[in-house]
């Protein structure tokens, strides 16, 4: 078993940037800024239970809480939304009668221009989708839904499965070992911090060397 339980939402921000994680869940630093915020109005607006209902087709379900806890994931989370549809060659579900396809779908606010999603949103939805299908001994289908757009975009995983498993494992044993090492690494060369809400705390700005204003603070002085 894993000393080290990962939550879903953590992988992106390694992705990102090992050193933006490791602040987060080494350090437990967090700043937002106004992408932060307005991907958090969208999450909660998804989460409040508006987006729940029932018919005759399907149930659907936000805010569900899934996990995995074999040893190569040991990974839990919150997903956006969980259709249960109606189909007869899918999985059962406890208390209702019939069989569902599980299909996950993950809201984001804008779609990229250069393709069809990103990479890393792939990841974070295929890590959902782990533990979707042991939790309903499942093959459940998996989907992002950019707001901009007002669509869906089917994710890859029933042809590209190996892919993101291979990739997926991979990022989980280097998050571990970072967490293990319990020290911030280097900036990646080349990285975007700009719109990065811990840039800061990353790397503060230092006020200038000043021989005067270290005189008059020993005198007791108030430095302006």
């Amino acid at each position: 078993m894993n000393e080290h339980a990962i939550n879903i939402r953590c992988i992106q921000h390694y992705m990102y940037c090992p050193r933006r994680f490791a602040l987060l869940e080494i350090n437990d630093d967090w700043v937002e800024n106004a992408f932060v915020v307005k991907a958090n109005i969208q999450h909660q607006h998804v989460h409040d239970g508006s987006h729940s209902y029932s018919d005759s087709k399907k149930i659907v379900r936000s805010g569900i809480a899934v996990y995995n806890d074999l040893p190569e994931y040991d990974i839990f989370g919150i997903t956006d939304c969980i259709e249960f549809v109606r189909s007869k060659e899918g999985t059962e579900l406890n208390g209702y009668e019939g069989r569902f396809q599980v299909r996950i779908i993950e809201y984001k606010p804008k779609a990229p221009k250069e393709c069809d999603f990103n990479e890393t949103d792939a990841i974070q939805v295929f890590a959902q989708k782990i533990c979707a299908d042991q939790i309903w001994s499942c093959h459940s289908e998996a989907y992002i839904y950019y707001s901009d757009t007002r669509k869906r975009v089917k994710l890859p995983f029933d042809t590209e499965y190996e892919k993101y498993d291979v990739t997926l494992r991979k990022l989980l044993s280097e998050m571990r070992q970072l967490l293990d090492e319990k020290k911030l690494p280097a900036r990646k060369k080349g990285q975007k911090c700009s719109g990065c809400s811990m840039a800061d705390i990353c790397f503060p700005k230092e006020k200038k060397f000043c021989v005067r204003d270290i005189i008059m603070s020993q005198k007791g002085a108030d430095v302006q």
